[in-house]
């Protein structure tokens, strides 16, 4: 008994101590915007909302294609050949963009026109949105981040939005339930329900990534979470891959979270596992998550990639990010400009190489080509199984030793290798535009434009070319410096004279 009242004075102690720290921290970064005279960001998205609020027309204007930008969302519209984008972000080393602009790019005019629409969203990015075919085509956005100019805030959005295509008009949809504040999340559209998944919340003193999983019924227009049964589930997450299946299904793949390893150290794990979320037979309520051993050329694990799936039941991915070499100090990305399918019934990857030319065997008849695809003929298969309980084989293999590849640009007209790019499928054509590369502490975002025939797979088509004097990377500031850091060893010496005061040393 009293070695349980210990440990319980243990755990009231510990978390005094935390309380303290957080309220230290809090109190440090008031002192320093109150220095560089920024506002708190509550207030900033109170003034963005507000004069969003101001706009009462709409608007439509011929524009030249957006500027450099990654983090946004593409869309395609459900019906006509338009893409649609909105939001992102843009960094050059001292200068931060947020967007809440509303493009349309006609594909057949290959022209681009800004909407300018009645009381929005706010500027954000990280954040998800999708197109339904409902009510003649609309738009659903959620959640999402804007940071700061200084970078040393962060605001995330738990909002929901819809964009009526026909009256090109916003709502904002009034909910008394649903995800918390979020960003990095994924979203998809499954008949007539949204589905998010995962994402992360920071608030400049702590952060958390999330596993669950909500469900938006667009018929009620009400927020549920999703019950999971059983013990499997992919680790908290965000920056990864979903896609729904013909059946109904949610794929999971990739992504990236941090764990604390130790007092002020943090590790990031760049992940490369597959789950696979369905409803249970005998209760459609309740889904369950199984997970996945894909076959096939399976790529290295990545994030900051983005999904577009097609009407041939395969999604699309290219490009990410794997962290490498890191270390309580050191991290590096090693970037992919790969492009990969894979099948959403069988769960098999594959890798597309484009050389301008498909390679082709004859079949023994002699009557038509056969493609080949690149996957090793192994006799490893692929799996899926769920708590021991449930096996099925899909057939395939696996090809452990591939790797990110860092190819030059104009290699067979394939795009530079990127992060957070638009990528969506419109009319059996896959487009790609913008992201962000990095090369040692320079930052570069893009905005190049690409789209490639899905039915032939022969090369990449230009639309807008890589720009290489886009922008240029621009050192920050070291101007006060000195005095900050000395405030800062200022802080800390008073914080652990106050800690040590309140140590619990049971």
């Amino acid at each position: 008994m009293g070695k349980k009242d210990k440990n319980k004075k243990k755990g009231k102690g510990a978390e005094k101590t935390a309380l303290k720290t957080d309220k230290k921290l809090a109190a440090k970064q008031k002192k320093l915007l109150q220095k560089i005279g920024e506002a708190d960001i509550s207030e900033m998205v109170a003034k963005l909302e507000a004069d969003e609020a101001l706009r009462k027309s709409v608007t439509e204007t011929i524009v030249p294609p957006p500027s450099p930008r990654s983090n946004f969302s593409l869309c395609a519209h459900p019906d006509k050949e338009e893409l649609i984008l909105f939001g992102g972000e843009f960094y050059n080393g001292q200068t931060l963009a947020v967007y809440n602009d509303l493009v349309v790019y006609n594909i057949s005019k290959n022209e681009w026109k800004q909407v300018q629409t009645r009381a929005g969203p706010a500027p954000r990015s990280a954040h998800q949105m999708v197109s339904v075919a409902n009510d003649g085509g609309q738009l659903w956005l959620f959640g999402g981040e804007l940071a700061s100019p200084s970078q040393l805030q962060f605001y995330h959005y738990k909002d929901l939005w819809v964009y009526r295509l026909n009256s090109k008009t916003w709502d904002k949809i009034a909910t008394t339930t649903g995800p918390s504040a979020r960003s990095g999340h994924r979203m998809v559209a499954i008949k007539k329900k949204l589905f998010v998944f995962g994402g992360f919340f920071d608030s400049s003193l702590s952060y958390k990534y999330f596993n669950d999983v909500w469900m938006f019924d667009l018929e009620t227009y009400q927020w549920q979470e999703i019950n999971i049964t059983g013990t499997i589930r992919p680790i908290p997450r965000s920056a990864g891959c979903m896609a729904a299946t013909n059946d109904g299904k949610i794929l999971i793949w990739g992504g990236y979270s941090k764990t604390n390893v130790k007092k002020e150290v943090d590790r990031g794990v760049t992940h490369g596992d597959m789950f696979c979320l369905a409803p249970e037979k005998s209760d459609p309520k309740t889904w369950k998550w199984t997970s996945v051993k894909p076959g096939g050329f399976k790529p290295v694990p990545r994030s900051g990639v983005n999904v577009a799936v097609a009407p041939n039941g395969k999604a699309y991915i290219f490009g990410g990010v794997l962290d490498v070499d890191e270390d309580e100090e050191n991290l590096s990305g090693n970037f992919s400009n790969e492009m990969h399918s894979i099948d959403l019934a069988s769960f098999a990857w594959r890798q597309i190489e484009l050389s301008g030319k498909k390679d082709k065997k004859k079949s023994k008849k002699g009557e038509k080509d056969v493609e080949m695809e690149s996957v090793e003929e192994k006799s490893e298969v692929a799996t899926v199984s769920s708590d021991g309980v449930f096996t099925m084989v899909v057939g395939g293999s696996v090809d452990k030793s591939a790797t990110v590849s860092k190819i030059d640009v104009n290699t067979c007209n394939t795009p530079s290798p990127r992060m957070k790019p638009g990528l969506v499928v419109c009319k059996g054509t896959l487009y790609l535009y913008g992201g962000v590369f990095e090369d040692g502490d320079k930052q570069y975002t893009l905005s190049d434009f690409y789209s490639i025939d899905l039915h032939k797979l022969d090369e990449w088509k230009t639309i807008i070319g890589h720009d290489k004097n886009a922008h240029e990377w621009m050192d920050s500031s070291s101007e006060g410096s000195s005095d900050e850091d000395s405030d800062d060893d200022d802080d800390e010496e008073d914080d652990d004279s106050d800690d040590s005061d309140e140590m619990d040393t049971d």
